[in-house]
């Protein structure tokens, strides 16, 4: 089962994404919006190690709060969450399709 690391942005209160990008000297991340340019974790020493980096910046840059780890499948061609609660949570109110990511187009 694959996983990401998942948070909420101080900011606005968004539902983000923790993505690492590759470096020589040292890793960087950043929080994207979106599930799909989120670093996709398959093994489980990988995971401990970007939720700790996750857990890191919260400290150093207070950008997001509380990150975890969920479980994430590749359905229909895209990356979707695969408990129900937390596609709510990725995409906006299931009575209101006009809020949040999902009338911004996004799918899970």
């Amino acid at each position: 089962m694959s996983q990401v690391v998942i948070a909420s942005r101080l900011a606005d209160g968004r539902v983000v994404f923790l993505s690492r990008r590759a470096q020589a000297s040292a890793p960087e991340i950043e929080w994207v919006a979106l599930l799909e340019e989120a670093t996709l974790i398959e093994e489980d020493a990988q995971a401990a190690d970007l939720l700790a980096l996750g857990e890191a910046d919260v400290h150093a840059r207070h950008e997001v709060l509380d990150p975890y780890l969920i479980d994430v499948e590749m359905k229909d061609g895209s990356l979707r969450p695969t408990k129900y609660r937390e596609r709510i949570r990725c995409l906006g109110p299931t009575n209101r399709r006009d809020l949040g990511k999902q009338a911004e187009g996004a799918q899970a």
